[in-house]
């Protein structure tokens, strides 16, 4: 296995990470009334995300974006590993990529203005240039 698809499988499990760092709260503070319930806007009043505290809406958001930025990052190493071109190159950036990932939990949570929005063009960069490298 090549070290970009490594680092994949790692970056879901981060996602498996960020959704536990996220759900606990969220059901602690909602209850299992609440978040087993169908969530009928109905029965709701507002959407269950809108009812948590700050930070746990902050790791809800984090871990959203992490979809976002993994769908990306998938298709630079699906072109990475499909077009044989991984590099040292490629797999420094497989890695930046992770390392800005774990690092852009704890910088959202915690409201780190503006290092939540470096943190992720870090990760964003290194998951362009992996496409780039590829490609040349």
């Amino acid at each position: 296995m090549t070290t970009e698809l490594t680092v994949l499988a790692l970056a879901a499990l981060l996602q498996a990470v960020q959704f536990a760092l996220m759900s606990v709260p969220a059901n602690l503070e909602l209850g299992t009334g609440k978040t087993l319930s169908p969530r009928d806007a109905s029965r709701l009043q507002k959407p269950l995300m809108e009812q948590v505290s700050d930070r746990t809406g902050r790791l809800y958001r984090a871990f959203n974006n992490h979809f976002e930025a993994l769908i990306l990052f998938t298709i630079a190493v699906v072109v990475v590993t499909f077009g044989d071109q991984s590099t040292a190159f490629t797999a420094a950036c497989a890695w930046v990529y992770l390392g800005a990932r774990v690092l852009y939990i704890p910088a959202y949570a915690f409201g780190w203005v503006p290092w939540r929005s470096l943190i992720f063009f870090v990760g964003f960069l290194a998951t362009m240039f992996m496409i780039l490298a590829a490609l040349i």
